[in-house]
């Protein structure tokens, strides 16, 4: 049995993370699987076996407002929606944040769903401060949204290289910190499913009509 792995396919992210300026997402049909890939070619008693290899988002570990550490395991087998924002942000933050109470509000029961929302800001951003922002968003535990708070170069790298949006510290912006106003959809397998516009009302329909396109697969 002979082992060759190919050389890596093109790039297919179809999308460019600027500050709260994801591409659209097509309405019609599956939902296309976001990010690099590369193909595997596996040979087997002369016959050539393809294995395509997606992008997935890396492993993690952070906490939540409860205090609890969130991992990838907490995650794996579920769909759920992740983003990036500050809780002093004097910006687009608010915004996305109303927007995301949609989200929860409809798929809040679904035991195989979750959201991830992201600080760029621990250092203010504590378990303590995350629990109170929580709260006064009308959201009473973490059992579907988890508000995570951690070491602030991992949030920033596991933003950027898995999650491939934009999140870092940058003085020269508002608040302090640069990050984009994306509702990231991943599938079970940590896949990049959608990628949607968290200010823009229309946006956020879209993606609360495409998670059950996934819940299911």
């Amino acid at each position: 049995m002979k082992f060759k792995v190919s050389i890596p396919l093109f790039t297919i992210i179809a999308f460019s993370l600027w500050q709260c300026n994801p591409a659209p997402v097509e309405n019609e049909g599956p939902l296309p699987i976001l990010g690099n890939f590369h193909v595997n070619e596996i040979e087997i008693e002369g016959k050539i076996l393809k294995d395509t290899v997606y992008h997935t988002i890396a492993d993690f570990e952070f906490v939540n407002q409860d205090g609890d550490t969130i991992t990838n395991s907490d995650v794996n087998g579920k769909v759920y929606v992740a983003d990036f924002f500050f809780t002093t942000c004097p910006t687009i933050c608010p915004i996305m944040k109303k927007e995301m109470l949609r989200v929860y509000e409809q798929y809040k029961d679904h035991s195989n769903f979750k959201i991830l929302s992201h600080s760029i800001d621990p250092r203010h951003d504590t378990q303590e401060v995350l629990k109170d922002y929580s709260v006064k968003l009308g959201i009473p535990d973490a059992s579907t949204w988890n508000f995570l708070t951690g070491d602030s170069e991992k949030i920033f790298e596991i933003g950027q290289t898995s999650y491939l949006t934009t999140a870092m510290e940058d003085q020269n912006e508002a608040g302090g910190f640069l990050h984009s106003g994306a509702f990231l959809l991943i599938d079970q397998k940590g896949r990049i499913r959608g990628v949607y516009d968290g200010t823009k009302e229309d946006q956020v329909t879209k993606l609360m009509n495409d998670i059950p396109k996934i819940l299911g697969e």
